[in-house]
């Protein structure tokens, strides 16, 4: 009897330690959330993007591991402008020798035979001056008669009073007058390759300058493009008197023809450009004046000649 009582109480304990273990609740460990400020690198939107910018970089790094690496490519040699043409223009280009300075009945030649279009193309004087274009003396701005025209048809507008408007008309001006032009250049339209004015309105063209200058067609005494001889003028300027000046390098760019018009006659064009150009030499400019000369028709090669 004593032993079965010692059992029984050994028993017990381990019975309510038993049971006392199934009936507290088991407490799980939270952690707690750091704490963050209202703003700065310690709110709650910033560190977001701080985790979020970790996780990016993390899983390229991942992707960069993955990735097997891919062979460098080589540069390859840039290639020329002759290599980049079109079949016509290289074969084109065939006819002139690299490096060779051409006398200018033999550019003539070449050029017109080695023009790469269907069309009638037109034939470019190219003149590099030994000038400096921001010295007002050596800005150079001149007209030169063409022996065998432009080739282009000009539109040619007269400002004058009644009468030399009357008479340019006559000579084949395609408009004249005052009221007329100053409508047009109110709405800020130019149908018109050339503007020739009379001393006497010049003034009331000034407003229109800003206009008229950057387009070229101001009306200048130099240019002659100003003079009370209208008719003369329109007559010059149909039958190829043209412009010339220097642009901001130093160098001339004149159309002196068309390719239809044969060697002869760009021949004749091309002596009168080049004697124009030599005779209004600054007198600042000491040695020669043309450093060099390239004739080309359009879309082609060039050929550099002897100045």
């Amino acid at each position: 009897m004593a032993k079965e009582a010692e059992k029984k109480v050994d028993k017990e304990p381990k019975a309510k330690k038993a049971a006392a273990a199934v009936e507290e609740p088991t407490v799980e460990v939270v952690k707690e959330p750091k704490a963050t400020a209202k703003a700065g690198k310690r709110s709650a939107k910033a560190v977001a993007e701080t985790e979020a910018k970790a996780e990016k970089e993390e899983r390229k790094a991942k992707k960069v591991e993955a990735t097997p690496e891919k062979p460098k490519k080589t540069a390859q040699p840039a290639r020329s402008k002759l290599e980049r043409a079109g079949k016509k223009y290289r074969e084109a280009a065939k006819l002139i020798e690299t490096g060779k300075v051409y006398n200018l009945a033999d550019a003539v030649e070449i050029i017109t035979k080695a023009s790469p279009t269907k069309f009638d193309g037109t034939v470019e004087m190219h003149l590099n001056l030994n000038v400096d274009p921001k010295q007002a003396d050596q800005n150079i701005r001149e007209m030169v008669a063409l022996p065998a025209g432009s080739g282009k048809n000009l539109r040619i507008a007269v400002f004058a009073e009644a009468d030399e408007a009357d008479k340019a008309k006559k000579a084949g001006a395609d408009l004249a007058g005052i009221d007329e032009i100053l409508q047009l250049l109110d709405k800020e339209e130019h149908p018109f390759d050339v503007l020739i004015a009379t001393p006497q309105v010049m003034a009331q063209l000034g407003k229109h300058a800003k206009s008229l200058g950057p387009k070229g067609l101001m009306p200048s005494p130099k240019s002659g493009t100003v003079t009370n001889n209208t008719a003369k003028a329109v007559t010059e300027a149909k039958t190829g008197r043209v412009e010339y000046r220097v642009d901001a390098q130093g160098i001339i760019h004149l159309a002196i023809g068309k390719v239809s018009f044969g060697a002869d006659k760009i021949n004749q064009n091309a002596q009168a450009v080049m004697a124009s150009v030599k005779s209004v030499k600054p007198a600042s400019v000491k040695g020669v004046l043309i450093e060099s000369a390239y004739l080309a028709t359009t879309m082609g090669p060039s050929v550099r000649i002897e100045v």
